[in-house]
């Protein structure tokens, strides 16, 4: 028995099970003490432990802290953002993972990149709406309403199509949202302005990380972002180094930046240049200026269909598929920041 006690200790991660302990206590503490002194204070800060625990849950979700997938889960169980389930955001971040499919429009749930088709189908007002979100203040402002939007929409027809362990994932949230709710109404927080000044905040900080992790490029290397340094590396976890996490899933997050500056060289060139010094420079480059298309640079039904042709009969083609421009195109080839 003690030796199996002491080959459990060893494989958890103590760094990341402290920070998971220390994100839950400055939350709590930050609404049970500080909000009657400095409400606005308050907020600030749990806003920031709302992002930081996303970071958390996506750390957990890759095996990490420990090798035990329900332990891990139950660890990051509660919520601090309230929307997104655990299991149905693990179950759609490792199918993002399959980097042959990234920034697909079909087969990539985080791409933001919309089929040519699809896009030509759309209301004025929506499209107008996606290339506002293409620009940097767009995606902080409006990015978390309108993943938050796109997320429930698509939930609700899985659940009423049945669809496997998506009612499970929904009940066991249900259930871990319980005592997050109870603990915000101790603290005398109305739910309206956690949602306003503590859940959208904290989602549009991840947004600044999520804006530009992923571009279309012919090779799947080339399309994952690396962002050498930032103040907010440590709220990402190091996924700033985000070509070093999809190549080494499994690796945590304390060991990012040094895998990657032991072969910082390899890594820019796997990813084709697609690197920015931090992310101001990305802000500066791209407020209020798209950084990518809404329409996918390179998606079509078949090498022999024009761009703009729409699916025949489903919404959703068996056939479609990514197929390079002849003649290049935006986010086509490689490029370094400016």
């Amino acid at each position: 028995m003690h030796s199996v006690s002491q080959r459990f200790l060893m494989r958890i991660e103590w760094p990341t099970l402290a920070l998971i302990i220390g994100c839950y206590w400055v939350w709590g503490l930050a609404g049970w003490l500080l909000w009657p002194l400095a409400p606005a204070v308050a907020l600030a800060i749990m806003a920031l432990m709302a992002a930081f625990h996303s970071s958390l849950v996506h750390e957990c979700l890759h095996g990490h802290p420990t090798r035990r997938r329900a332990l891990n889960e139950a660890l990051v169980a509660m919520p601090l953002s309230l929307i997104y389930p655990y299991r149905r955001y693990r179950a759609t971040h490792l199918a993002h993972h399959h980097d042959e499919r990234l920034t697909d429009p079909f087969d990539d749930p985080e791409s933001y990149y919309k089929a040519r088709w699809r896009h030509a189908q759309m209301p004025g007002w929506l499209r107008a709406v996606l290339a506002l979100n293409n620009t940097m203040l767009g995606r902080i402002v409006l990015g978390p309403v309108l993943g938050a939007a796109g997320f429930l929409a698509g939930e609700a027809r899985l659940l009423l199509a049945g669809a496997r362990g998506v009612r499970l994932a929904w009940a066991l949230h249900a259930l871990a949202l319980v005592p997050v709710l109870a603990a915000i109404w101790t603290m005398g927080i109305p739910f309206w302005l956690y949602v306003l000044a503590v859940v959208w905040p904290g989602l549009s900080l991840i947004s600044i990380r999520t804006y530009a992790e992923h571009r279309w490029h012919e090779t799947p290397e080339g399309r994952t972002i690396i962002v050498e340094g930032s103040p907010l590396s440590w709220l990402f976890l190091n996924n700033n180094l985000h070509i070093v996490h999809h190549q080494l899933p499994q690796a945590p997050w304390y060991a990012l930046p040094r895998l990657y500056r032991e072969r910082r060289d390899h890594w820019q060139a796997l990813n084709g240049g697609y690197v920015y010094d931090n992310y101001w420079q990305l802000f500066r480059a791209h407020a209020l200026r798209a950084k990518e298309p809404v329409v996918h640079p390179a998606l079509r039904l078949s090498p022999d269909l024009p761009l703009d042709t729409p699916p025949p009969g489903k919404p959703r083609p068996r056939a479609n598929r990514l197929v390079t421009p002849r003649h290049g195109g935006r986010g086509s080839g490689p490029r370094r920041a400016a």
